[in-house]
C-alpha cells in the first residue's frame, strides 16, 4: 500500500504492537490503553460509524457536509495522536476550528428548520439511515467524554475546540437522525414512559 504522499511503499502489518504497545505522532510508545489511545482510537470509531450512516443511505444533499466531516475528524484524531502541540504545529497537523463548528451550527440550523418542534424525547429508530445516525451520535458522545478524561489528566494536551467540535457534532446526528426519518415520511419514535 503507498502512503498518502509518499513513494514508498507502507505494510498494513509492521509487528511494533505486538506487544501491546503503539507509537503517538512524534515518536513516543505508549501502551493501547493510554487514555490519549483510547481518545483518538475512539474519535477513529465515530468517524467509521458515521461511514456506515452515509452507506445506509443517507440524505444525497447532505453528501458533501457528511464527507467534511469525516475529514475533520480524520484531522482530529490525528491532532490527538500528537500530545506534543509544538510537534502539531511544526507538523501543520491542525485538528478542528472554529469554521468546523461554525459549519455543524449552520448545518444543524438548517435542518430544524424543517422538522416539527420537539415535544419529547425520541427513541433511537425509524429509518435505517435514522437509527445509523442515532449510533453515531452515541459513538461521538463516548469519544466526547474520553476526551474530556484526556483533557483533563495532568500532563495532557488537547486542541482548545475538540470538545466544543464534538458537542456539537452529537447534537447535529441527533437533528440528521430526525431529518431521516421526516425525509422518508416517518414519525420520530417518542419515549412514552412504561406502565407501573
Amino acid at each position: 500500500m503507498r502512503s498518502a504522499g509518499y513513494d514508498r511503499e507502507v505494510k498494513i502489518y509492521t509487528k511494533r504492537g505486538d506487544g501491546g504497545q503503539t507509537d503517538l505522532f512524534g515518536g513516543e510508545r505508549v501502551g493501547k490503553d493510554a487514555l490519549r489511545v483510547a481518545a483518538y482510537g475512539e474519535v477513529d470509531e465515530l468517524n467509521a460509524s458515521l461511514g456506515v450512516a452515509i452507506a445506509a443511505g443517507s440524505d444525497p444533499v447532505l453528501d458533501e457536509s457528511l464527507r467534511g466531516i469525516q475529514r475533520a475528524l480524520f484531522d482530529l484524531g490525528a491532532s490527538l495522536a500528537t500530545p506534543d502541540p509544538a510537534h502539531r504545529k511544526k507538523a501543520g497537523i491542525r485538528g478542528v476550528g472554529a469554521v468546523d463548528i461554525e459549519a455543524l451550527e449552520t448545518l444543524i440550523d438548517r435542518l430544524e428548520g424543517g422538522l416539527d418542534s420537539l415535544e419529547t424525547f425520541v427513541l433511537p429508530g425509524g429509518s435505517a439511515s435514522a437509527a445509523a445516525f442515532h449510533v453515531a451520535r452515541t459513538v461521538c458522545r463516548r469519544a466526547e467524554r474520553t476526551v474530556v478524561g484526556l483533557a483533563g489528566s495532568k500532563g495532557e494536551s488537547v486542541e482548545a475546540l475538540s470538545l466544543r467540535y464534538l458537542n456539537r457534532l452529537s447534537d447535529l446526528f441527533f437533528v440528521i437522525a430526525r431529518h431521516e426519518n421526516a425525509r422518508q415520511g416517518l414519525s420520530d419514535l417518542a419515549w412514552v414512559g412504561r406502565p407501573d
